[in-house]
């Protein structure tokens, strides 16, 4: 048996004169979470869709589970599960219907009420799907992922529209699953939600794997140097702060009122930072010294421009 949950080598995919895929390579290992990230047309999902055995590579080798995804399909289908953003469900179908109705394709699935309860489902189990909330629905395209005892599963987006309490429920029931030895590859706009579920973090752009890694790893400062975070009014100057630090500081106001202190953090630093506030009359909050976050690193490599 393969080691690998999913193992890409030089994987490529062109659509007439565009190159969406370009020799990618990922290696996945079982029971393990990895969170394939990107700006959009990145290739994320034409890489996830050749996995799961829609789409032919035009070069490259792709084995999921050991198997190829299309030449053994009828093999690999029945060990996977598949979560796609957009639901999947019929509109009119009720909620405990359409995963009855996915169970029943299964050899040994679970039992619909439970994963129903477990998700939160079950007061809205007999609401057609179209009724639901775009988190309800979502919980229910996760729970027809699930259903099958999937030994891997691919989840687009899997809480977009949840509120925090949903989303925190799904993300406790993904480390139950990689406890249970279930392999989890999820694609994710949200760094937080990569951070919290991922062994490993694969970001690509342009077709191409430009990092990849834990996210700890990706995170680390290649100097000793953290980072002062704080919060203040908007529009402070920023010039002039970094001109009251030592030389070969930065500061960034990296959203509005979410400032960024880049260089050696120490005490010294610390009391000239919120010194110069107190002199601009400004209460600096929420003080945090830490190393960068996943979002950081993820802007730095793919920039900050908006895509189509």
């Amino acid at each position: 048996m393969s080691s690998a949950a999913v193992e890409i080598t030089g994987l490529v995919k062109r659509y007439g004169s565009v190159t969406a895929v370009d020799g990618l390579d990922i290696a996945m290992p079982r029971g393990t979470v990895l969170a394939l990230l990107g700006p959009n047309g990145a290739g994320k999902t034409t890489t996830v869709e050749i996995c799961e055995g829609f789409l032919r590579p035009d070069a490259g080798s792709v084995r999921v589970l050991g198997l190829d995804p299309v030449r053994d399909g009828k093999r690999l289908r029945p060990r996977i599960g598949v979560m796609p953003q957009g639901g999947g469900a019929y509109p009119g179908v009720r909620a405990d219907e359409m995963l009855r109705l996915v169970a029943s394709c299964a050899a040994s699935p679970l039992d619909p009420a439970w994963l129903l309860d477990t998700l939160g489902l079950s007061p809205v189990r007999r609401t057609p799907f179209k009724r639901l909330s775009g988190g309800q629905q979502q919980r229910l395209s996760l729970a027809c992922a699930l259903v099958g005892r999937p030994e891997l599963v691919f989840l687009d987006e899997p809480t977009a529209g949840m509120d925090p309490q949903a989303r925190r429920l799904v993300w406790d029931l993904l480390g139950a699953l990689r406890s249970d030895g279930v392999s989890v590859l999820l694609t994710t706009h949200l760094m937080e939600e990569a951070e919290a579920l991922a062994d490993d973090v694969v970001i690509v752009d342009g077709g191409k794997v430009i990092a990849n890694g834990a996210p700890s790893a990706l995170t680390a400062e290649t100097d000793e140097a953290a980072q002062l975070r704080f919060k203040a009014k908007v529009g402070l100057d920023t010039a002039l702060l970094a001109a009251a630090l030592p030389e070969g500081y930065r500061v960034q106001e990296a959203a509005p009122g979410a400032y960024r202190v880049e260089g050696a953090v120490d005490p010294q630093v610390v009391s000239t930072v919120t010194a110069w506030c107190a002199q601009q009359g400004v209460l600096a909050e929420e003080l945090h010294v830490g190393r960068r976050g996943l979002e950081e690193v993820f802007l730095e490599l793919t920039g900050r421009e908006l895509r189509a």
